[in-house]
């Protein structure tokens, strides 16, 4: 479509011109006198070429809305909902650094920051993660504390009872809990986002908010929300299974309703739950107010005809989790959320609270899996020794380690940003989808990371394991408000293009208008198109250009510049750049695929990788320029852009190989010379070096001012208090202190003095005690019966009994 189209634009400027010179010369010969029927003909001439230009546009407008499948009414919705900010920037190819730092700034306030260095810690303190998972509920204890201290209301305003923070404060909150215990990060997630406390203060009537909001903020009522069904997963919103019909009974307007839904997060406690239908108003008795399509309704849990209670077993989660049923049930007109006139506005509702949820609660979970596996795995590698050498020191311990501090900055970079962009007051509906699936699938990098390095001590599960929870936790992050696997290949870049292309949306538009408008939307989209080709020339040139000084400044700096955070920056931000350009460039192509773009997931799949590197790229610099100053982060922020600019180069490499359509060949070689114009030359980016990686597990597994931000909102019980996080960073000081004295003694061949002796035997009390793994006499309650035993050793005694010699050396 791109290509053909183009020809067509090189042959109407031609034409434009001509007809130009035509006007100018009938100027001319006007001055000079040339007769009125010569003036006439050459008039004539111009009309002519024009209606010739008109007629192309209009062959070229037909044609491309023949091939472009119509959009839904719930596409048109989702592409009006939501905000555009800095990812309109990605796609236009050149995003500013500058721009985000005097735009984002995440802060607390100082009552945020009390609540979360005392309530969070109560609150923790209350939990026992391993007793939790054991017993699948928290104890009435700690429900009622998170009731009493509004956990649950966390973002109601306080007019209503709630405690009004800002959503830096909530995933900050989140992922403290995540330290200590995903169940109660999950539990407190769910009422913060889809509540539907949040729903109900932006949408709600005002007798729905006096009556549900105070009873929300103060946990009165537990909320969940009804969405997914067994036909309706990742296509939630399709709402398959979950109708509702128009009725009147007795005078009274409302719906006849019949639901299944699954995998509801609080519905075996909830008190009142949100739930997705599928309007229909077959006899038009809603008459003009509302309309039909996907409509919230409000239900208490003693709703007649609604059942709740039942739960699934995600995984070894402890949280609760279960189904929303019920048939033919009655719903007054009165329970719909907003009131009858907010019918079939659930698409609205729904789509601008879910950034929060999938761009922030979501990923504050695997901030907290970050933190917890770079302070307690890295204290941990320090402490454990195999062969008389802290693992710590092994190679392949290093490489785990420092992966997972760079994926663990990335992760906290890109949270830090989002919670600002959203406290901005902005609902980015393609940033939260790349913010859910990447940094859900960082944060199970990172533990998977921990769960190697730990080895046996995260298997054995036990009040000593502090990494088994949290590795059965992130696959469930994973699936939820959107499979990752349906979120890259597909809704990333499937949003991306259409809303957030400086230029796309309006023609897209145009080939959606009625035939009756015809001639207005050849207009739009033939003035939207010529500035497609402009904005895809624009960046091709720029990614040539920008490819090849970032080449040049790649191939000829120093492995060691990054220590200059100055010069960090400045040469990262350039990468980002070129690789922004890169980027456009191959979003402009992807028009050549005209409709067929939906269906090529592969290709979409890995502009989203793209997508998500350069953003998180971003926001790590961002990072960075706020935090400037502490030691070692210069090292582990460059790791991460080392990463993060490989990753990106590599998905659009991939691209370029395997563009598809009738017009791939042509796309892949444009996209071949703008992003990488001396083919391999010009793809510098590589892997971080053997040297960095040292340096940045070095940084985390001793005593540093890296590990000390790391340690930022992880959660430390008090002294004297046995906890297995918190006593490994306590223990490491005394460690590390103690094989410095051990390897002076062995250079300087001398025995230690009392005080050095001391320190080296309380280094090595602590390393037998934190090493331990629990053990249990009865893992089940059967095994706990008197006279119990377990099955295979019945069927040892059995044949041992058959036997005339029973024992090898007989005792006794």
């Amino acid at each position: 479509m791109l290509t053909s189209y183009s020809r067509t634009l090189s042959k109407s400027k031609t034409t434009s011109v001509r007809t130009l010179s035509v006007l100018a010369n009938s100027n001319l010969n006007k001055q000079a006198g040339v007769p009125v029927s010569s003036r006439r003909h050459q008039v004539q001439q111009t009309r002519t070429l024009l209606g010739l230009v008109d007629a192309i546009d209009k062959r070229v407008y037909r044609w491309a809305r023949g091939v472009m499948p119509a959009i839904s009414k719930t596409e048109q919705i989702a592409l009006g909902c939501g905000t555009i900010g800095f990812d309109r920037d990605i796609f236009g190819g050149s995003p500013s650094l500058q721009h985000l730092l005097d735009t984002y700034k995440p802060k607390l306030t100082e009552e945020e920051k009390s609540f979360l260095d005392n309530q969070v810690d109560h609150l923790c303190s209350l939990l026992n993660d391993h007793d939790v998972s054991m017993q699948k509920d928290f104890t009435k204890e700690a429900w009622d504390y998170m009731r009493d201290e509004r956990f649950f209301g966390m973002k109601i305003p306080k007019e209503w009872g709630g405690l009004g923070f800002s959503t830096q404060a909530v995933s900050m909150i989140l992922a403290k809990l995540a330290t200590h215990c995903f169940d109660a990060n999950a539990t407190v997630a769910v009422p913060n986002s889809l509540g539907p406390g949040e729903l109900l203060a932006r949408y709600g009537t005002q007798d729905q908010k006096e009556y549900f909001l105070p009873r929300l903020a103060d946990g009165t009522l537990i909320p969940c929300f009804g969405l997914t069904g067994p036909h309706s997963g990742s296509d939630a919103t399709s709402l398959i299974g979950s109708d509702c019909i128009v009725e009147e009974r007795d005078g009274q307007l409302g719906v006849k309703a019949s639901f299944k839904k699954r995998y509801i997060t609080l519905a075996p406690v909830a008190g009142v739950v949100g739930l997705g239908l599928n309007l229909s108003d077959p006899n038009g008795l809603l008459k003009g107010q509302g309309e039909e399509g996907f409509t919230v309704a409000l239900l208490e849990r003693d709703h007649p005809g609604l059942r709740m209670g039942s739960r699934h077993m995600p995984l070894n989660a402890a949280f609760m989790n279960g189904t929303v049923e019920g048939e033919d049930v009655w719903i007054p007109m009165d329970c719909i959320l907003g009131g009858q006139e907010r019918c079939g506005y659930g698409w609205h509702m729904f789509v601008e609270c879910l950034a929060e949820g999938r761009g922030v609660s979501l990923p504050a979970g695997s901030v907290g899996a970050a933190r917890g596996v770079a302070t307690a795995v890295g204290a941990y590698s320090r402490i454990r020794k195999q062969f008389r050498v802290p693992i710590a020191e092994f190679g392949g311990i290093q490489e785990a380690l420092a992966n997972a501090g760079s994926d663990g900055v990335i992760t906290i970079a890109g949270t830090d940003l989002m919670n600002a962009i959203v406290d901005n007051h902005e609902a980015p509906m393609v940033i939260s989808s790349v913010m859910k699936q990447n940094c859900t699938e960082r944060g199970r990098r990172i533990v998977e990371q921990g769960m190697d390095i730990a080895a046996g001590s995260a298997i054995c599960r036990g009040n000593n394991n502090y990494m088994g929870n949290a590795y059965m936790s992130l696959p469930i992050a994973i699936t939820v408000e959107g499979a990752n696997i349906m979120t890259r290949s597909f809704q990333i870049i499937g949003q991306g293009l259409t809303r957030c292309h400086p230029h796309m949306l309006d023609l897209i538009t145009s080939l959606q208008m009625p035939k009756s408008e015809e001639n207005k939307a050849v207009a739009i989209f033939t003035s939207q198109f010529h500035k497609v080709v402009k904005h895809g020339l624009t960046n091709f040139f720029q990614s040539v250009g920008r490819g090849l000084g970032a080449t040049v400044a790649t191939k000829t700096r120093s492995k060691t510049a990054y220590k200059n955070g100055d010069k960090l920056l400045d040469y990262h931000e350039k990468q980002l750049l070129r690789l922004s350009a890169n980027f456009a460039l191959t979003a402009d192509l992807c028009f050549s695929l005209g409709g067929r773009l939906k269906f090529e997931e592969l290709l979409m799949g890995r502009l989203a990788d793209a997508l998500g590197a350069i953003f998180l790229g971003y926001a790590t610099l961002h990072h960075y320029s706020r935090r400037r100053g502490i030691e070692g982060l210069e090292a582990v922020t460059e790791h991460a852009m080392l990463k993060l600019e490989a990753e990106a180069q590599d998905a659009l490499h991939e691209a370029s190989k395997n563009f598809p359509g009738p017009l791939g060949p042509v796309a892949s070689t444009v996209m071949k010379m703008g992003c990488f114009p001396l083919g391999n030359m010009t793809r510098p980016y590589d892997k971080p070096n053997d040297t960095l990686t040292k340096e940045v597990s070095r940084l985390m597994t001793t005593p540093s001012e890296l590990r000390e931000m790391f340690q930022e909102n992880v959660y430390m019980a008090p002294e004297g208090v046995t906890h297995q996080v918190s006593d490994l960073i306590r223990a490491l000081p005394v460690c590390v202190e103690a094989d410095k004295i051990a390897s002076t003694l062995r250079r300087e061949k001398r025995q230690p003095t009392e005080e050095e002796a001391a320190k080296i035997a309380q280094a090595d009390a602590l390393r037998d005690v934190l090493i331990q793994v629990d053990v249990f006499e009865n893992l089940t309650t059967e095994e706990s019966q008197e006279g119990y035993i377990r099955p295979a050793l019945q069927g040892t005694e059995e044949r041992l009994a058959a036997l005339e010699r029973k024992e090898f050396v007989k005792y006794g």
